[in-house]
């Protein structure tokens, strides 16, 4: 804890030239408040920004700055906690991109490209990058498929060790229906369990080791498209999901399937982000257009959880919310042009 006299700042503030839609905690012990954010540009030319708080000057400042197609659907670092990779960052667009990120620059190091015989390419809605293994990446689709990617960073060429990537398999994961969201699980060992979302309102679970099938282990009543999905980071049988334009989220226990085992339904618009803590199993994060970003305690399931622990209105519709894993006392939002980290 700061000294008396010395309390650290609660919330500090980023302002971005464009609006912002995808965000990301670097997860390097040795860059603490560390973040990329790309814009929402309705055009071709967007940006992906690399930031950095001064903890000296309490000032956010862009480290790099650089071009993207279209706005970024996701960005991601590597989950490499204890910096033994090249400092990667991911992006997903048109396509999946990997990023090598410098003390100024950040140059493209691999495109990974599965429509290789098409002239177009189906947009990627989201994708994943597995904790226990950072050479696996996972991308779900508007195409209903979802693939898996194999990233090695092989032989070193210069003093670089070169990153390129493969197709290790790619599955139709939804009936005919675009995929919104994928998450791998930390269930059975954390390398080959995930779960996909899409828009014939279902939740699915796969294991790479028997692709032959999957489990549905939700089902929207109404069929409306679930847009997002995210495991609880220390109890893998808990993950939580959001229906296209709803206030509420679902809390759901692969142990008891198509049964919710709780709702967060305290927003009063359209909730747009859910962020698990990441060194507690009973702390959920959600984000909504109402402008709040709010935090519950679950412990109490399956009774019925009332009301939120902490409360932030923002300024703004909030549609980005991230904890960051390495620094469980902070999370992240994005409203507008705006990113604030917030001292929880």
């Amino acid at each position: 804890m700061a000294g008396i006299g010395t309390k650290r700042k609660e919330i500090y503030k980023y302002e971005a030239p464009w609006t912002l839609y995808s965000m990301n905690w670097s997860v390097r012990p040795d860059r603490r408040f560390r973040l990329a954010v790309g814009s929402f540009v309705e055009e071709y030319n967007n940006k992906v920004q690399i930031v950095a708080l001064n903890e000296e000057t309490s000032e956010f400042a862009a480290v790099s700055t650089f071009d993207h197609p279209y706005p970024t659907t996701k960005i991601m670092w590597i989950p490499d906690s204890k910096g033994l990779f090249p400092d990667l960052v991911a992006t997903s667009g048109d396509y999946l991109r990997v990023w090598r990120v410098g003390e100024t620059e950040t140059r493209l190091e691999c495109l990974l490209n599965n429509n290789k015989n098409s002239d177009f390419c189906a947009p990627l809605t989201s994708f994943d990058w597995n904790e226990v293994d950072p050479h696996l990446l996972g991308t779900s689709s508007i195409d209903t498929t979802c693939t898996i990617w194999g990233l090695e960073t092989g032989q070193v060429v210069g003093r670089v060790n070169m990153v390129t990537g493969h197709v290790k398999t790619q599955l139709i994961a939804h009936d005919k229906e675009q995929v919104y969201d994928i998450a791998f699980s930390r269930a059975g060992g954390g390398r080959d369990m995930f779960a996909s979302v899409g828009a014939d309102g279902s939740v699915r679970m796969f294991d790479l080791r028997h692709l032959e099938h999957s489990t549905i282990i939700y089902e929207d009543p109404q069929h409306q498209p679930l847009l997002r999905l995210a495991w609880n980071k220390q109890d893998p049988n808990y993950l939580a999901t959001m229906a296209m334009d709803s206030f509420e989220v679902i809390i759901l226990d692969v142990r008891v399937p198509c049964t919710p085992v709780a709702r967060l339904n305290n927003h009063r618009a359209c909730v747009n982000g859910i962020a698990w803590a990441p060194h507690s199993s009973c702390h959920i994060c959600t984000a909504a257009d109402d402008h709040q970003a709010l935090i519950w305690d679950i412990q109490q399931m399956p009774r019925a959880i009332e009301d939120p622990i902490l409360a932030y209105t923002a300024e703004g519709e909030i549609n980005q919310i991230q904890w960051a894993s390495t620094q469980p006392d902070w999370i992240a939002i994005c409203y507008n042009n705006c990113l604030e980290i917030l001292r929880v």
